[in-house]
């Protein structure tokens, strides 16, 4: 199973144009093509491709009601539905998948153009209604998918977000262990970094999983037992299942993404009261102003003595308060800010809390 990884990232939404807006208002992206009509997509369905840096989404509305897409908006809301691995070799891809005892979604098709081909096949994951997409691709940069959408102008200036780092996942209770041994069964991941997380009002197991060439990343979680309700479970509850819960872009100015996110009026995610002032203490010197970290909210995680990473969290936007985005920066780190996991669970149940309170009060 041989990724090169993530391809892009297909999200089914029910309003085309005011998701694409989220995302090019809030976080930088651009439009640059829409499929074409006669594309023969399912049902009529009507996509966007997004870009920035290396990241690539596609957005899509569905065209009727008995569309699948249809059903996974009824259900789950607007939602990640495919993340697509490019490799070298789409059909022996999905065969081995399929050997191994993946279910079939789509059998390996051929796109083919004037400028080149693509082969796309795409099996269930073990995660809800999540898919993978196998995506081999034999056309020129600007050709992103052939006989779907048109030729497109390729973004070259420098961004802010440079690429897709990783997914978490939020999985049903119990369901952690399986969920890992089924990716690496059917897809070759294998497990790289454990946490469990326990606060005063809930608590999370965690385990992230990775392919072989560690460039497709998913942080797992699932509620820990015997404990209350907490972010994990307003999630599956309000989701309708297990499913994506927040997409980490990579950045490399962390700071100056940051002030440009608080422009656009992206809503970040407080660090927990008195994150900052035991900074110091416990990861050293930094080559960040602290001032400024505490003023951005940036979570600091040291990893080894030259190493250390800085992530960032927005509250979600979502219609139901599910999906929601992370940046991160590495300086010579390769986890997933273990220190910080308890800081962001904490983070999210003050927001949650502060979300409730009002309610609580006008009852």
């Amino acid at each position: 199973m041989n990724f090169d990884g993530i391809d892009h990232l297909e999200l089914y939404v029910g309003d085309l144009d005011a998701a694409a807006e989220l995302f090019c208002a809030g976080f930088g992206f651009r439009v640059t093509c829409r499929s074409v009509p006669e594309s023969g997509q399912p049902h009529g369905r009507e996509s966007l491709l997004l870009e920035q840096g290396r990241i690539l989404l596609v957005l899509t509305r569905p065209g009727s009601d008995t569309d699948e897409a249809a059903d996974f908006l009824a259900v789950h809301g607007d939602g990640i539905k495919d993340v697509a691995f490019r490799t070298p070799d789409a059909v022996a891809a999905f065969e081995e998948a399929v050997r191994r005892g993946a279910s079939v979604v789509h059998a390996p098709r051929l796109y083919e153009g004037p400028h080149g081909r693509l082969v796309r096949a795409t099996v269930a994951s073990p995660v809800g209604d999540l898919v993978h997409s196998f995506i081999q691709r034999e056309t020129p940069v600007a050709d992103f998918w052939p006989g779907r959408f048109p030729l497109r102008d390729v973004p070259t200036a420098s961004t802010p977000l440079v690429a897709v780092d990783h997914l978490a996942l939020c999985l049903l209770p119990g369901s952690l262990q399986e969920t890992v041994d089924a990716y690496a069964r059917l897809l070759g991941f294998h497990e790289s970094h454990e946490e469990n997380v326990e606060t005063r009002y809930g608590g999370m197991t965690s385990k992230v999983v990775q392919d072989a060439s560690g460039r497709v990343c998913f942080a797992m979680m699932a509620p820990m037992p015997g404990k209350r309700p907490g972010q994990i479970d307003h999630f599956l509850a309000n989701h309708r299942g297990a499913g994506v819960q927040h997409l980490a872009f990579l950045s490399e100015d962390i700071l100056a993404a940051v002030d440009l996110l608080r422009a656009r009026r992206v809503p970040l995610l407080d660090s927990p009261r008195g994150y900052h002032d035991a900074l110091p203490a416990r990861v050293g010197t930094l080559a960040e102003d602290l001032s400024a970290l505490r003023a951005g909210h940036v979570l600091v995680d040291r990893e080894g003595e030259t190493g250390y990473l800085l992530q960032v969290f927005t509250r979600s936007v979502h219609d139901r308060g599910t999906l929601f985005f992370e940046l991160i920066q590495r300086k010579q780190a390769h986890g997933f800010g273990t220190a910080n996991i308890r800081a962001l669970y904490q983070s999210v149940e003050q927001e949650m809390m502060r979300q409730e309170r009002p309610a609580a009060e006008c009852g």
